[in-house]
């Protein structure tokens, strides 16, 4: 058999996420009278993170008097976590002290993913995906009267009862690709981005689009290459906000590059001495596009490119 790929960033079976649970009218109450039942604390979208010894997830008890000020529409089942049913919980009026745990703070999630357990990481990228979800959809977009959740904070629906809009979290797919032309690879440059920092093309999929046909017109658009062979390589949860990244390489059929738009400031071909050497820096290891990179280079340089750094 194939060996599996190894996992992205956020990607993993890192949680049992038991959907069937979401259907029990007193999974709140259930969670409560569960001793073992962890709580996970967020901020907005930020989350009680404890840095001692090493970062990791703040995870409360239930007997934690913390939070025994939590209602229902505050929480949201995520599943189970090590085998202990794990709740995420909304803090929206300050009330939960970080200081009560030593070495406790409310931190964003992208600057500390690198730094989490990877299965930690994980939890709370999901987390954070339905904070957000959350948070955008307090009120009904068909008749604006608010919404209230049900199946375990799964599901808002529109208080009106005339309307009963339902809506779902929602994941935004979006595309990310590595071109290559023989020894060359395309990468492409934001003005806002670290100098010497290049990356692979992306761009989110439109209405009434296939993710190859994005492909090919996000890279067209951007840099003015055409197109062959489109093959998939692997995904990416990004919950920054809501994104789902889809990751692709793809082989150049023209090489002169023609900046259409003004998405990018520089894109460029680099080959694998280019980046071997530092030029361009081509970002953390955690994300899919060192991922695309990284699997094109080693095919044909000797050193490993996670070895080599990202300097």
């Amino acid at each position: 058999m194939p060996q599996h790929k190894r996992q992205n960033l956020f990607a993993g079976p890192y949680l049992d996420r038991n959907a069937l649970a979401r259907e029990d009218a007193a999974w709140f109450e259930t969670a409560r009278r569960d001793a073992t039942t962890r709580y996970i604390v967020a901020r907005g979208t930020a989350h009680l993170v404890v840095h001692e010894p090493a970062p990791h997830v703040a995870f409360l008890g239930g007997d934690d008097p913390r939070i025994a000020w939590v209602q229902e529409r505050q929480a949201v089942l995520l599943g189970w976590f090590d085998g202990a049913r794990c709740v995420l919980v909304e803090d929206e009026a300050s009330a939960v002290d970080p200081s009560a745990t030593p070495g406790a703070r409310y931190e964003e999630l992208r600057p500390l993913s690198s730094e989490l357990p990877e299965r930690e990481a994980g939890l709370l990228a999901y987390a954070r995906a339905l904070s957000v979800w959350r948070a955008r959809h307090r009120y009904c977009g068909a008749c604006g009267e608010p919404t209230r959740p049900a199946r375990a904070g799964h599901l808002l629906t529109c208080s009106n009862a005339a309307c009963g809009q339902e809506l779902f979290p929602r994941i935004d797919p979006a595309i990310i690709v590595l071109v290559t032309d023989a020894d060359r690879a395309l990468l492409g440059r934001q003005a806002s981005w670290p100098r010497r920092r290049y990356s692979t093309i992306a761009g989110f999929v439109e209405p009434g689009e296939s993710v190859e046909d994005a492909v090919a017109r996000e890279v067209m658009e951007e840099t003015g290459i055409a197109l062959g062979e489109i093959t998939y390589h692997s995904s990416q949860p990004w919950p920054f906000p809501s994104s789902l990244m889809l990751g692709f390489h793809a082989v150049a059929t023209s090489r002169d590059i023609v900046r259409r738009d003004s998405e990018l400031e520089d894109a460029q071909w680099f080959t694998r001495a280019d980046i071997a050497a530092g030029h361009p820096v081509v970002g953390a290891r955690g994300s899919i596009s060192f991922r695309l990179i990284e699997t094109w280079f080693d095919q044909g340089w000797p050193t490993p490119l996670a070895q080599l750094g990202t300097r």
